[in-house]
């Protein structure tokens, strides 16, 4: 009988101490993380209660509560023209952008320690906080009116921090309309019956994918001198010739032609990229090879989600399958085939470039603020160190004569700064036929010390140089012109 009781009483000594270890690994362990999580109870119960404010670089109020007139609150947005980053906060919707993935620290449950465990018990358990951003209000206001009447994208960074100065995205919507009680419902169903092409809900900046046509012949120029398949210097003696004939690759016939102005001469880096030369890129991506190309590109950030503070699309060279053959690598380094990317994607490149190899981890969040007045600053990383400042200023130089240059002033002379040196590159996506190229420009200035980098994205814009190049440069000078 005792042994048959010793039994019993360790079974259960082992099935209780299970139990233990399991509610206390849920109930301190991930405690800060489930209290933060958007879908914890407590935050959606919370979508009424007030939260702390959404304020710009410079003090301005993007987001704030204010009394609904029934005892509770609700979300009131006094500039609008930053709806792309804040998203908006509904009892009735839900949440997005910034309102969502910073709900729990908008309310103040999110800190992730243990005092998430005690303000539960609290009778009120909430204790909001301030998110202070990076974005500028007067920057983001330009980026809106640069894109009014299109479909596309800006984002605009600080490249030696990663700090995000402006993120448009159009078309847009109030999000004041969709908090709006009475309203609210028929606005957002007219929100969502709108054609997916013409969508006002997308983030197009960090959200939208999209052919990058040839801005991204600047991740191939990474790609080429990182991996020592090409100098600076490097030409290929037959480029001349294919741009009449073809570059033939497999069967297939890379073209270009649209340089005349370049002859039989066999082009370098500095001036294939001015020229735009789809054969140099292409002959670059087959001397790279399928497997390091998207290595070099893994350093830039395609090929997963970028971490962000709102969630981000993946962007990829390959679609994501590998290049089933050296067509499809040739194609996508000089912008085509399956390549794919994200505004804020190819702003990062652009930064990348500015920042002479080092690609600083972006963020919009520079701290938030306590009632106290505390302030956890979120300081500026480095993400990853691309390429050696070497390689990546033959990059630059290269991207300035893009704009600056007599062979490429006809494709992205429109973005030069006056009196200010300039970087950019232009960028013509075909579609397959399907409609408009969509119009591209990703660039940085001034070009010796960057302060500001972008990328822009107009679909159906046609060529680079119509419609992406001049907003880019104008939204940089813009930038550069404005006080502190």
């Amino acid at each position: 009988m005792a042994p048959a009781l010793l039994r019993v009483g360790f079974g259960l000594f082992i099935v209780f101490a299970a139990l233990g270890v399991g509610l206390g690994w849920w109930g301190v362990v991930e405690a800060g993380r489930l209290t933060a999580d958007p879908g914890n109870p407590l935050v959606l119960a919370a979508r009424e209660a007030p939260r702390g404010e959404i304020i710009d670089a410079r003090g301005v109020v993007l987001a704030e509560s204010v009394k609904d007139g029934e005892g509770g609150f609700m979300r009131h947005y006094p500039h609008p023209e930053a709806e792309p980053l804040i998203g908006y906060l509904s009892p009735r919707f839900g949440a997005s952008g910034l309102e969502r993935s910073f709900g729990p620290e908008l309310l103040g449950i999110g800190d992730g320690t243990g005092g998430g465990l005690l303000r539960k018990l609290r009778r009120d358990p909430y204790d909001e906080q301030d998110l202070l951003l990076s974005l500028d209000l007067r920057l983001q206001r330009r980026a809106m009116r640069l894109l009014r009447g299109e479909r596309g994208a800006i984002v605009a960074i600080e490249p030696s921090t990663g700090r995000i100065l402006a993120m448009a995205s159009t078309p847009t919507y109030d999000p004041n309309a969709v908090v709006a009680p009475t309203t609210g419902a028929a606005y957002f169903q007219a929100l969502l019956d709108r054609p997916e092409e013409d969508s006002a809900l997308l983030d197009r900046a960090t959200r939208g994918v999209y052919t990058p046509g040839s801005v991204l012949k600047m991740v191939t120029a990474v790609a080429g001198l990182g991996s020592d398949a090409i100098t600076p210097q490097t030409v290929y003696p037959t480029q001349p010739a294919e741009e009449k004939t073809g570059m033939p690759v497999e069967g297939f016939r890379v073209r270009d032609g649209h340089h005349p102005q370049t002859g039989e001469e066999a082009l370098a880096l500095t001036d294939a990229t001015a020229a735009s030369c789809n054969i140099y890129f292409a002959h670059t991506g087959l001397n790279v090879g399928g497997e390091p190309f998207l290595d070099w590109g893994a350093r830039l950030g395609f090929g997963a989600p970028i971490p962000f503070d709102v969630p981000t699309a993946a962007s990829t060279l390959d679609g994501g399958d590998g290049f089933v053959d050296d067509v499809e690598l040739a194609n996508a380094a000089y912008g085509q085939g399956q390549a794919q990317a994200t505004p804020l994607q190819m702003a990062l490149v652009a930064a990348a470039i500015a920042e002479r190899g080092s690609l600083m981890a972006p963020h919009v969040v520079d701290g938030l603020r306590a009632a106290d007045g505390s302030i956890d600053r979120i300081e500026p990383s480095l993400w990853r160190q691309v390429i050696d400042r070497g390689r990546a200023e033959s990059i630059a130089r290269a991207m300035r004569a893009a704009v600056e240059s007599r062979l490429g002033r006809p494709y992205a002379g429109k973005a030069k700064i006056p009196g200010v040196p300039t970087a950019g590159k232009s960028g013509t996506a075909e579609l397959g036929g399907k409609g408009e190229p969509d119009s591209w420009f990703i660039g940085f200035a001034p070009a010796n010390d960057p302060q500001i980098a972008v990328a822009v994205i107009i679909e159906g814009g046609g060529t680079g140089s119509e419609a992406a190049v001049p907003i880019g440069g104008e939204l940089m000078g813009d930038w550069l012109a404005l006080g502190p």
